[in-house]
């Protein structure tokens, strides 16, 4: 059987989690040059990882001129909507934090969401300056993802068609869930220098569990990055007493 891939950090809860990853995240971002890209992910840790990033703690050190954000998958809401990923992350963090406008750029919210998934690639494609990536390049510098109880992560979801897409960088996935998705795929999630899975909580300790033995084929064991991939897990999806 394979091993699991990637290392693991094991944190107390989901706040001392946050702060931890908040303080890799500035650390990376001010050890780096030029701009930096970052792809976020929905969910109550990654919330509280972005109110931390906004806080007196974080907001005088992180570089905020130079990053640049982007969601690795989105509701096909509007903005406005209590489920929007974009819209909890200005709450928390872009409406907080010193963002140039220029640098936020969230999922096409209008249209066909296959219309919205397509302006989604063109504009990372723009950004990244190619239409295929290159694994001594990577397009982003850090990629948030979270772990779903069956296993999914941004909106891969187990079974479904877009686990298998390796030339749309994007891509709308109108089932599985109530409602329509959009996700990057395997391709562009790849393609960062450091790809961090944020784990909280005990209904995540079983499906964490598979995963770390190793050989799993749910979608979130499947990604392979170019550059370092990271679990930050706390003690409860860990099964840590």
């Amino acid at each position: 059987m394979s091993k699991m891939i990637g290392r693991v950090e094991v944190l107390p809860d989901p706040l001392g989690l946050a702060r931890h990853v908040a303080d890799w995240m500035t650390t990376t971002a001010v050890e780096s040059s030029g701009p930096f890209r970052v792809s976020l992910s929905g969910g109550s840790t990654p919330r509280t990882l972005y109110g931390l990033l906004a806080s007196d703690e974080f907001r005088g050190r992180f570089p905020w001129q130079r990053a640049s954000w982007y969601w690795g998958d989105e509701r096909f809401v509007p903005y406005d909507h209590p489920e929007s990923n974009y819209r909890m992350t200005r709450e928390a963090m872009l409406s907080k934090a010193p963002v140039p406008s220029e640098n936020i750029h969230p999922v096409p919210a209008d249209g066909t969401p296959d219309e919205a998934a397509l302006r989604y690639e063109l504009t990372l494609q723009a950004d990244y300056g190619a239409t295929v990536t290159d694994p001594a390049r990577p397009l982003f510098d850090i990629t948030l993802l979270g772990l779903g109880p069956d296993g999914h992560t941004a909106s891969l979801l187990p079974d479904e068609p877009v686990l298998d897409e390796r030339k749309r960088w994007v891509a709308a996935v109108s089932h599985g869930r109530p409602e329509v998705r959009i996700t990057m795929t395997y391709p562009v999630i790849e393609s960062s220098r450091h790809v961090a899975f944020l784990v909280a909580g005990q209904e995540k300790a079983a499906i964490f569990d598979t995963i770390r033995a190793g050989g799993s084929r749910v979608p979130a064991a499947r990604v392979k990055p170019v550059g370092e991939l990271i679990w930050f897990v706390d003690r409860a999806a860990a099964g840590a007493k």
